[in-house]
């Protein structure tokens, strides 16, 4: 199953020494449990997007490792990619970019023969075959009709798949330069939240998380000052790991003030279970199942 992290700072930028290859023993797992894509997005000193992404597993991907650990940025977004739709290409490799924000997504979806009716015109926003990368563009669309409110678009293209579209996961988070937004959707896939405060729950401690699957996180920064992870599974003992519940919409501001609401109360109008995917469908979602 694909894995999802974000992370924001707040006000200022962020030192992040983190990803899939700083420890190779614990990557070279990781990237054989996923290993169809690895991909950073994070924001310069302008205020650009900058994305570094392969289609191939962690462990082989040097360059992106070495890039990743000296970026700085007030938000974060990583995805590593067990692939269930589109081949093994640049342009089916999360993160997306799409006006100005980052998009990573974790789950399936299908019909896509009609989301792309749907999206008109919008459908020239994708460049790859991902259902992923199709569910962004619904999102731009809808933030746009909304005079620039994300949080809006967001409601208004998931409540439309899930009205419409076979769903069977639909976890996702979205970065601007200041802001990060996250959401689980339904009960499928897990994703967690941790409002960190300065030096963690014992004080004085650098953000050092490693995960069950060998994600880690690194930053000394976060020993004077407060961070919010997101992350497919808790990567580390902190209390203060939270799941979300299905169908909340999680926002993380530009002065790290954290707000949530239950936006999808209901399940998925065209629910799918994991026996109604394609057999790369089922593998894609199930692996590590065990471990979630």
């Amino acid at each position: 199953m694909c894995r999802l992290f974000g992370m924001s700072g707040g006000a200022q930028p962020l030192s992040a020494e983190f990803w899939l290859l700083d420890a190779p023993d614990n990557l070279t797992v990781q990237s054989h449990r996923n290993p169809d894509g690895t991909g950073l997005g994070i924001f310069d000193p302008d205020g650009h997007a900058v994305v570094h992404k392969a289609p191939i597993s962690a462990f082989n991907d040097a360059d992106f490792a070495r890039e990743a650990r000296r970026e700085r940025s007030r938000t974060f977004l990583a995805h590593i990619r067990f692939a269930s739709t589109g081949a093994l290409t640049l342009a089916n490799t999360h993160p997306f970019e799409q006006e100005g924000r980052l998009f990573a997504h974790n789950g399936v979806i299908t019909g896509l023969s009609r989301l792309e009716e749907e999206l008109g015109e919008d459908r020239a926003l994708v460049e790859g075959e991902t259902d992923s990368e199709r569910l962004f563009a619904l999102i731009t669309r809808e933030t746009r009709r909304h005079q620039g409110d994300v949080r809006a678009g967001i409601v208004a293209a998931v409540s439309w798949v899930a009205e419409h579209l076979p769903v069977y996961s639909l976890n996702l988070i979205l970065i601007s330069e200041s802001e990060l937004f996250a959401l689980r959707y339904p009960e499928t896939n897990t994703l967690y939240v941790l409002d960190r405060v300065a030096g963690g729950d014992r004080g004085g401690q650098p953000l050092r998380h490693r995960s069950s699957l060998g994600i880690r996180v690194h930053s000394d920064d976060a020993a004077q000052r407060p961070v919010v992870v997101l992350a497919s599974e808790p990567m580390d003992q902190d209390p203060g790991w939270r799941a979300l519940e299905s169908g909340e919409l999680l926002h993380v501001g530009a002065e790290l003030e954290v707000s949530s609401a239950i936006v999808l109360p209901n399940p998925p109008a065209h629910r799918l279970e994991l026996r109604d995917l394609s057999t790369l469908g089922r593998v894609s979602q199930s692996v590590d199942s065990s471990l979630n």
